[in-house]
């Protein structure tokens, strides 16, 4: 875990004539070269605010708040999955509040309930990232779904992330459960295990191994596997047919017995869905949960909206967290990549 102070450190303006200074502690799980990228409109315009950043992996932010349950320093969760928000809330550790602007969010994005415990920012969704060069060289044709990826012929050539660790990971695995029915997904997996070289505690890395080439094929976020396109890596961004499993980069108010720095979490909630803030999220990831006319990031592929698993039930995926992932362990955990120090 990591914690870290934003690099003008100070954040706040005028919230109806007041000016805001304090300190804010934010918990997240946006990809940390992102970080610094989208909160450089809100230092402009509170910049008498001390930001606290402390930024993990989806599932290791989850673990921790829990783990903290009352007692954590954090006043807001900003960009971590849904489902992870809706387990917090079932410990009571979220305080309803609808943020300005909040009516511009699309209903499958935000708490149905008002005032709203988790509004979402953006969707992270599952891809393939296949390095088209190493494919070449062993004469072996493209996936294009996922049922293609339970062939022989990638054998120990695919990687994607752990789901205990990941958010990345678990939404797939959430997605594989509920388009294909659970019985079918298990099914699904155990085929594919055999495929599978290592399960990463990134969700961004095997997009990373598939551009490096060390394995051809990783299971990734559809972000970073743009990313490493971008960067003019022989990686093709692969969306594929069954449709995309997501889940939504949502931010939440933590219930605190002291009321001190809530004036400055609600109005940093309220730019999380600001404009500048969409379009931001928009750039990174070509998408945003507030209807938009924002033109397609370069390298993303088309149709991303379009492909996202409609069905898919973030409440079922929180309260089933627990035991998918005792059993996703027990099948398959033993491919697990090291944990480092």
């Amino acid at each position: 875990m990591t914690g870290c102070s934003s690099k003008e450190g100070k954040t706040a303006a005028e919230t109806g004539g007041e000016k805001l200074e304090g300190e804010l502690t934010i918990y997240t799980a946006i990809e940390e070269e992102l970080v610094p990228v989208y909160l450089e409109s809100f230092e402009k315009k509170y910049p008498e605010v001390d930001i606290n950043i402390v930024r993990d992996s989806t599932g290791v932010i989850t673990a921790k708040l829990l783990a903290e349950g009352k007692n954590t320093p954090a006043d807001v969760v900003w960009g971590t999955a849904a489902s992870s928000l809706l387990m917090l809330d079932e410990k009571n550790m979220l305080e309803g509040y609808s943020p300005e602007g909040v009516d511009r969010v699309q209903p499958l994005f935000k708490d149905s309930n008002q005032p709203e415990k988790w509004v979402g920012n953006t969707a992270f969704m599952t891809g393939i990232a296949v390095n088209k060069k190493e494919l070449e060289k062993k004469n072996i044709p493209m996936p294009k779904s996922y049922e293609d990826l339970v062939k022989p012929e990638y054998k120990e050539m695919i990687v994607m992330p752990h789901p205990a660790s990941s958010g990345t990971g678990f939404l797939t695995v959430s997605a594989w459960l509920q388009m294909m029915g659970e019985e079918k997904g298990w099914a699904y997996m155990k085929k594919l295990h055999k495929n599978i070289a290592t399960y990463t505690h990134s969700g961004s890395k095997p997009a990373k191994l598939a551009s490096a080439g060390e394995y051809p094929i990783g299971i990734s976020m559809v972000y970073s596997s743009v990313k490493e396109k971008q960067k003019g890596s022989p990686v093709a961004v692969i969306l594929p047919k069954e449709g995309l499993g997501w889940e939504v980069e949502a931010n939440a108010l933590i219930k605190k017995d002291e009321k001190e720095n809530e004036e400055i979490a609600k109005a940093f909630l309220d730019w999380a869905i600001s404009d500048e803030a969409m379009k931001e999220y928009f750039e990174a990831n070509g998408f945003a949960t507030i209807k938009n006319n924002f033109t397609t990031p370069d390298g993303f592929p088309k149709g991303v909206s379009d492909q996202l698993f409609t069905e898919n039930n973030l409440k079922w995926a929180a309260e089933n967290r627990e035991t998918i992932l005792e059993k996703w362990e027990n099948e398959f955990g033993q491919k697990a990549e090291a944990k480092e120090e």
